[in-house]
């Protein structure tokens, strides 16, 4: 398979594994706290790499789950706890994280290859070179994600993240998509990629199966659209799919803009 077509077909797996997930996170109102997650990538990054001297190990992964549970759990807790009103805990913990990734990187990692800019913005077409495949793992991510939705469905379409147990699992499978995904999307981008297909999706629909089938396609859609946009630019792939998100996310707002003013018109 050529780059091109390993890197296309990385960006469409990339954005179905998030939109999955998104769409709770945003029935939820939870959106920023993806923000949060992926930025805790970067001292979970620096911790493995502490603790196992390669950038390849697979307990990275694990490092970086457990700093973005942190986030969302310790965030949750103080909101809980009456302490800190509103999202001021996740924007009291994540920046503190982030923060202290960035020095030590800086201090104990400076003859290291780790790019914090690669981290930030992700670098889709290098993920795709890696053997083995990172598809594989993206696949691997975005079918637990739909096998654990299609599961929990009844549960969650009755109230989105209903039941404390349930909350936490599905944290820990955004926590593990925002990990998986930095690596095409970069800790900035991967908020993008969750939230546009969903609020696009709720456009059309309030229906929670529908909105999942929409937002998985509109996923589809524009990381095709984003790829195209970057390979025939000379661009970069990530933020070319988030402009492609926009995008339709803009032209559907105004289309049922229309739609619902001719509508009014009509009726009157």
């Amino acid at each position: 398979m050529s780059l091109a077509a390993s890197a296309f077909l990385l960006a469409v797996v990339t954005a179905v594994a998030c939109a999955i997930p998104g769409v709770f996170v945003v029935l939820s109102r939870q959106s920023m706290l993806i923000d949060g997650i992926s930025h805790a990538v970067l001292p979970g990054i620096a911790l493995g790499f502490l603790f196992t001297a390669s950038l390849t190990s697979p307990w990275l992964l694990v490092t970086t789950v457990v700093g973005g549970l942190l986030v969302a759990l310790g965030s949750e807790w103080l909101t809980r706890s009456g302490w800190l009103a509103g999202d001021a805990a996740l924007g009291l913990i994540y920046p503190a994280l982030f923060a202290a990734g960035v020095i030590l990187i800086s201090t104990r990692f400076s003859h290291v290859h780790l790019d914090v800019h690669a981290v930030l913005v992700g670098d889709l077409n290098l993920a795709a070179m890696t053997r083995p495949p990172f598809v594989l793992v993206m696949g691997t991510v975005a079918i637990i994600n739909a096998a654990v939705t299609l599961i929990a469905l009844p549960r969650l379409t009755a109230r989105a993240f209903s039941g404390r147990g349930l909350a936490t699992v599905y944290l820990a499978l955004v926590t593990l998509t925002c990990t998986a995904a930095f690596h095409a999307a970069g800790a900035m981008l991967v908020i993008a990629l969750m939230v546009f297909p969903a609020i696009t999706a709720r456009l059309f629909t309030h229906r929670v199966p529908a909105m999942l089938a929409a937002a998985v396609a509109v996923a589809i859609i524009t990381a095709a659209a984003g790829f195209w946009i970057a390979y025939h630019l000379n661009a970069a792939t990530s933020p070319a799919m988030t402009v492609a998100n926009a995008g339709v996310f803009l032209a559907v707002l105004a289309l049922r803009t229309v739609t619902r003013r001719t509508a009014g018109a009509t009726q009157r």
